[in-house]
């Protein structure tokens, strides 16, 4: 299988798939560092980052949200002194697709530009 940070994702819409669990089971370790979490009943991927103060920060969102624009697949962002927490989900399906474990594979490769 591909490097997930060598793919593209693809358009979604209402009726895409969510990952199986065995898809899970392939995907997660591919972004070991990154949680499965529930909000409001939507599972979604989520990793906090932490830097040495809030331009780093900042950066980092900013990078991501390039990367967002680029692949047509939009993050929530929370930027705060020192720390980036970023969540990927699919927000057509309310839940989790290959594409937010594509993004977060990216995302780690961004964030690894800072340390």
């Amino acid at each position: 299988m591909a490097n997930l940070t060598q793919q593209k994702c693809s358009a979604c819409n209402k009726d895409a798939p969510r990952v199986t669990d065995e898809e899970i089971a392939e995907l997660k370790p591919q972004v070991p560092d990154w949680n499965i979490v529930e909000v409001d009943g939507i599972p979604r991927l989520e990793r906090t980052y932490e830097f040495p103060d809030f331009q780093t920060a900042l950066a980092l969102t900013n990078k991501v949200g390039e990367a967002a624009e680029e692949e047509g697949h939009h993050p929530a962002l929370l930027t705060e002194w020192g720390k980036v927490t970023v969540s990927w989900w699919t927000h057509a399906i309310c839940g989790l697709h290959r594409n937010d474990f594509i993004m977060a594979a990216k995302t780690d490769g961004i964030a690894a530009e800072f340390t």
